[in-house]
């Protein structure tokens, strides 16, 4: 899903493996990604989730598959992109299940949520493999992202990265805390919300890390060694009630949730400074909150939190939609 020094949420050649055979003869890349983008433009577009589950984080791969997490208790349900059913794979036990991604290794990394916690589940067998606390007391471990060496995950109430390293992709007996200083000040936004740091990308050279602070709208570069941040330069432009990020190339995807829309950011290599090119939505947008990448497509879960009351009977979905 990333072409600089991550791991990959979404592995091509797997893909590749997934959905098509091995040519008798050589061919181009072109040749080669074709088959396997005509087979992805037959998955159906929306993928349909329990009654009552809550969608908030979304993760993709290895191969055709989704996995979301439940902000309702905690569960992650997998879905087969190629038919849009599924299953749950990991029970929760009453916590949350937000911002998550998938490492080449088949395990996924889930933020906790007012849990105030981290874990990494199995994607084979939904067993968990590792169990962090990050935090305690007023907390909002909210979303997480791979790098080459380290999980990092955002807290929205507090101004702190939780890094896990990943030494020859070892998973650590504990949490390192980044505190955050410069730029980025915590605060209670315009209309009283207190989200503050929530989703979080690698810069396109890989060497940073850059965060959107949900209730200002800015977008913020993060120095990983230290933890200072610098404020994105958008070019008069702002991201309000942003929450999921994803990069592709130098394109970054910001969700800006209760504007049911995808702002698409064309950042320099630096992830310094950016310019908003394009804001897509959706009929089918009922609150997205994070996004995912796999082919051509980017998935959505909706969360439906302003639309209507959550109850254990309301029906929830992610869709897709063309990666712009």
């Amino acid at each position: 899903m990333r072409r600089s020094r991550i791991s990959a949420v979404l592995v091509l050649p797997l893909v590749l493996a997934a959905l098509t055979s091995a040519p008798a003869q050589a061919s181009s890349p072109t040749q080669a990604a074709a088959p396997v983008q005509a087979a992805v433009d037959r998955f159906p577009t929306t993928i349909p989730l329990p009654d009552g589950f809550q969608p908030e984080g979304i993760a993709t791969g290895p191969g055709p598959f989704a996995y979301v997490g439940s902000m309702a208790d905690g569960s992650v349900y997998r879905a087969d992109l190629r038919t849009g059913r599924g299953a749950i794979i990991s029970r929760g036990t009453g916590g949350q299940a937000l911002g998550m991604k998938t490492d080449a290794h088949g395990r996924l990394f889930v933020a906790g949520g007012t849990g105030g916690d981290a874990r990494v589940v199995d994607v084979r067998t939904g067993r968990v493999l590792a169990s962090y606390r990050l935090a305690t007391g007023p907390t909002f471990v909210n979303d997480v992202i791979l790098t080459r060496d380290a999980a990092w995950f955002t807290d929205s109430f507090a101004p702190v990265l939780y890094k896990l390293p990943l030494h020859g992709g070892e998973l650590p007996a504990e949490a390192v805390r980044i505190p955050l200083t410069g730029d980025l000040v915590y605060r209670t936004g315009p209309d009283g919300a207190a989200f503050n740091a929530n989703g979080i990308t690698p810069t396109p050279d890989g060497r940073g890390l850059i965060v959107v602070q949900s209730n200002t709208g800015g977008l913020f570069h993060v120095d990983p060694a230290t933890g200072t941040t610098r404020r994105v330069d958008l070019h008069g432009e702002s991201l309000p009630d942003g929450d999921g990020l994803l990069l592709h190339g130098r394109t970054l995807y910001a969700v800006q949730n209760r504007f049911d829309t995808v702002a698409v950011v064309r950042l320099n290599a630096a992830g310094t400074e950016g310019r908003v090119i394009r804001r897509v939505t959706d009929s089918r947008f009922d609150l997205p909150t994070t996004v995912a990448e796999f082919g051509s497509r980017l998935y959505l879960p909706n969360i439906r939190f302003f639309s209507t009351e959550p109850t254990p009977h309301l029906s929830y979905n992610a869709v897709a939609i063309p990666r712009p």
